[in-house]
């Protein structure tokens, strides 16, 4: 619902702003708390008196208007907002906030906000099936802002198509919509491990694996946008956070994960442990680097303790999910693992199988749960990936409170 949640509207010069007026009007009436934010451009279409007067609020235009000398403007309207909408979104924004640029406050306070955001496209037919308009929504779209498709109908240029900014009453019954159904994770904790963990020879090596972290980070990501209060815990890993709500801990060894899973475990409702840890360590950790020697090494391994069973032994409240990245008969050494670490579901994979497994942007999965209901998701970018399964575990807990 869109009663009592601060909507900071975005208008860009397209003629189709003329519908942001209307638009900012029921949004009122519906009991939001809307700020507009215009581009110069749009300033050609419509009056700022009209916003101000429609929201009852100051309308922002100029990065530089600096009203407040205790407060930046653009970074202040940013963190007030709950939803961010723009609508209509030009081509040039749209293609603006895709590869980050931020040249005037509407750019700047868009890269600058945790809000979920909201796009709603306007131009002409034939700019918006262009591949690069197109690319750049994709990549929007895969960083979590979400798209309200333009309708079809007559444009003003003359076209008949796809392009015509999407009614207002539309616009908010998605977005109404999407907060209802989408955010059924609201009021859960949610603790996640993603990457790998590194384990030391010597001051020079360690041993380690192929996990980039990339599906753990996808789970938090999707987990975030669901509504939850996620921590993620993340072993060495170049990958970063888009939502600045999610508690962020890095460690290093299988004993650091170790001890953060355990640390976290008991306040957290849902616990989905992705990472990829080490099985084995070396049992001497040398001061010094190892020098080379005539002949081969050997270097003596000892066992990493098994931070998911030892969290299944311990498990009362929680929803506990592991995962299970296998090369040969995956369903049946996923199943093996549901049972012996004392898990509500597992997540099997195998990384050998094209588009599946480690580095890469998609993932082919098994969703089991404990009562060895199967579920295949199929080739998919790892964040569609997460949601999917993060549905599967919500469902699967309801059942489970009947």
């Amino acid at each position: 619902m869109v009663y009592q949640k601060k909507i900071l509207l975005g208008v860009t010069g397209g003629i189709a702003a003329y519908k942001a007026c209307a638009l900012t009007s029921k949004l009122t009436q519906k009991g939001a708390n809307v700020k507009v934010m215009m581009t110069k451009s749009a300033t050609e279409f419509v009056s700022p008196l009209t916003f101000q007067a429609l929201s009852r609020n100051p309308v922002y235009i100029d990065t530089f208007d600096e009203k407040d000398p205790e407060k930046i403007a653009h970074i202040d309207i940013a963190d007030w907002a709950d939803i961010v909408l723009l609508a209509p979104a030009t081509a040039n924004t749209i293609g603006k906030i895709a590869n980050g640029i931020a040249d005037d406050m509407m750019t700047t306070t868009i890269l600058a906000t945790e809000a979920e955001v909201y796009i709603a496209p306007a131009m002409n037919v034939h700019m918006y099936a262009h591949p690069a308009v197109i690319k750049n929504m994709k990549q929007l779209e895969q960083w979590g802002y979400r798209f309200i498709e333009p309708g079809a109908g007559y444009l003003a240029c003359g076209y008949v198509g796809k392009g015509r900014l999407e009614e207002p009453e539309t616009i908010i019954q998605v977005i109404e919509e999407h907060q209802q159904i989408n955010h059924f994770l609201s009021g859960k904790k949610v603790l996640i491990s993603a990457g790998p963990t590194r384990e030391s020879v010597d001051p020079i090596r360690f041993f380690t694996n192929r996990s980039t972290g990339k599906m753990g980070f996808a789970l938090a990501e999707a987990a975030a946008d669901f509504g939850a209060d996620v921590t993620l815990v993340a072993g060495p890993s170049n990958q970063q956070l888009s939502n600045g709500r999610i508690n962020r801990f890095d460690v290093v060894t299988a004993g650091d994960m170790y001890e953060a899973m355990h640390q976290h475990f008991s306040s957290n409702d849902i616990v989905i442990k992705a990472a990829a840890v080490a099985d084995y360590r070396p049992k001497i950790v040398y001061d010094q680097k190892v020098k080379k020697q005539a002949g081969d090494l050997s270097i003596m391994m000892e066992r990493t303790k098994d931070i998911l069973k030892s969290l299944g032994a311990i498990k009362e409240h929680q929803f506990l999910v592991g995962f299970a990245a296998e090369t040969t008969n995956p369903i049946e050494y996923g199943m093996k693992k549901l049972r012996e670490k004392n898990l509500d579901a597992i997540v099997i994979n195998d990384v050998s199988t094209k588009g599946a497994g480690f580095g890469g942007d998609t993932n082919i999965v098994t969703y089991m749960n404990k009562r060895e209901e199967k579920e295949e998701l199929p080739l998919a970018s790892k964040y569609k990936i997460a949601e999917k399964i993060l549905k599967m575990i919500d469902q699967d807990m309801k059942a489970g409170s009947q």
